[in-house]
């Protein structure tokens, strides 16, 4: 399977078209059909539904998608490593992180990082923290900033300053936005929205034996699109403070958990991970900053 096949079978996939794929990638429609057909009979499987003027993909095919896609990221990210070989002015840093204002504090270094070589790319992906523990253990990112209740055993680690708050988000005519803080008992019987992964550990924690009580209505990945939701009357999210505008102009409030419930960050790298040379710029300005537990 050639690197190139799957480059074309990616196009086709997010094209969901032949013709307009073989357009971008300017070659002719036949010879990619016929690139395709002759991956599918390599698989001894069919990847797409084909139908007049558009396919789609097969479950083959969307599992065929999401490996392409690691593995193109994985090639890429390499040749770029290579290439930045014995060069610090300049090169790609790869760092998933967790919706969080604790970012701010990454943004900052890389920022400072980047006054000293201009040529710096920072490349930010956003993913709850199963995705970002895949992404990470794949070597598809250099750096995770991870929340405290991931098993950070795994990896080395340096505390990000600060915590994030978590609460409740919900509108202002909820009855509960009437209280300062939202307990336990408040939170029981009520539409709740909550993160895609399910109530985390420290969540359960702090619901004790009222956690299955609870009426979880929906889960989201964003907090931006969590409170599109709890704004239109769904729910109210379990959140960090923060990640949603809560000011006097929004329709939206935050009521802090009671008692508080704080979570920490942690800028995260796989133990043994061999780093580009920017990479390793990063993590020794990073670690002249925080103090490794």
């Amino acid at each position: 399977m050639e690197l190139r096949i799957l480059r074309y079978f990616l196009a086709v996939a997010r094209e969901g078209s032949i013709t307009h794929a073989a357009r971008r990638l300017h070659i002719s429609q036949p010879t990619l059909s016929k690139q395709l057909k002759d991956l599918e009979a390599e698989l001894g499987k069919k990847l797409f539904v084909r139908s007049s003027f558009s396919v789609r993909l097969t479950e083959e095919g969307m599992l065929l998608r999401k490996r392409a896609e690691d593995i193109l990221d994985m090639v890429d990210k390499t040749e770029t490593e290579f290439k930045a070989l014995g060069e610090i002015h300049g090169g790609d840093i790869r760092i998933g992180a967790a919706e969080s204002d604790g970012i701010k504090y990454l943004a900052r270094h890389i920022k400072e990082l980047q006054t000293q070589y201009p040529r710096i790319r920072v490349h930010l992906y956003s993913g709850d923290r199963n995705d970002l523990a895949e992404r990470l253990e794949q070597g598809l990112l250099d750096f995770a900033v991870l929340v405290e209740s991931n098993d950070l055993s795994k990896y080395n680690h340096l505390p990000l300053p600060g915590a994030d708050t978590w609460g409740v988000i919900l509108r202002r005519d909820h009855p509960l936005a009437k209280k300062e803080a939202a307990t336990p008992e408040d939170l029981v019987g009520i539409p709740l929205i909550c993160p895609r992964q399910g109530l985390q550990k420290e969540l359960s924690d702090w619901f004790r034996e009222k956690v299955d009580r609870l009426n979880i209505i929906a889960t989201c990945n964003l907090a931006y699109n969590g409170g599109i939701l709890a704004r239109e009357g769904l729910g109210c999210m379990l959140s960090f403070d923060k990640l949603v505008g809560t000011g006097p102009d929004s329709p939206l409030c935050f009521r802090p958990l009671k008692p508080p419930l704080h979570s920490k960050l942690f800028l995260a790298w796989k133990k043994y991970a061999v780093f580009s040379p920017v990479a390793e710029v990063f993590l020794q300005e990073m670690q002249k900053e925080y103090v490794s537990e």
